[in-house]
């Protein structure tokens, strides 16, 4: 009998939990920003003070609601992005922009690491012109830096829609860690960020 009643607490607890996360969210500002792999892109913002949530999902195209199969043909018009929840008293849309481009190669059209196709490529998805104005103006300064040999190509576009993916996906480095760490280092991302930005 306790262990039911254990077990009906916890799940009544989760629930609570999961309800509230979800009221909060107009709480909170929105970035949305697609860097290949939005397993690869949880992990750098989820770990930052003042994010709230992250949530992998496709955005760009015109399809509704894709699943992972159809976006990963390429076929949708659709990126596999992320949208950060996040508390601009505390952390910046330029900050998090600024942890964007250590995550990515801007200078790749072409998808991002071994993930190949339109749907793996990069883009700033912004919501108001505020962010588009930011935006542009880091995709500028970052130009000018000469840190990379070729030009910034990665487009801000304005937000559409964003589709949650499906559940399996969202903290996929938590659920299966192990699998999580093997894909990621043989992407070769970790390598080649390195490279550019230094440990």
């Amino acid at each position: 009998m306790k262990l039911i009643l254990l077990t009906f607490l916890l799940l009544n607890y989760s629930y609570a939990k999961e309800g509230t996360k979800k009221s909060e969210y107009k709480n909170y500002s929105k970035a949305t920003l697609a860097g290949g792999c939005f397993w690869c892109m949880e992990t750098p913002f989820e770990k930052v003070n003042g994010v709230y949530e992250v949530v992998s999902g496709y955005s760009g195209g015109d399809e509704v609601s894709p699943s992972y199969k159809e976006v990963a043909s390429g076929k949708t018009g659709h990126r596999e992005s992320v949208t950060i929840y996040f508390d601009p008293k505390v952390i910046s849309y330029e900050k998090i922009l600024e942890i964007f481009w250590k995550q990515i190669n801007p200078t790749d059209n072409g998808g991002q690491f071994v993930d190949r196709g339109f749907q793996y490529s990069t883009a700033i998805y912004y919501h108001d012109k505020e962010q588009l104005k930011i935006a542009k103006k880091s995709k500028e300064a970052l130009n000018k830096s000469k840190r990379y040999k070729s030009p910034v190509i990665t487009p801000i576009e304005k937000f559409k829609s964003f589709y949650e993916a499906e559940e399996y996906h969202q903290d996929y480095y938590r659920k299966n860690p192990i699998r999580y760490k093997y894909y990621r280092w043989n992407s070769g991302r970790d390598q080649y960020l390195e490279t550019i930005w230094d440990k």
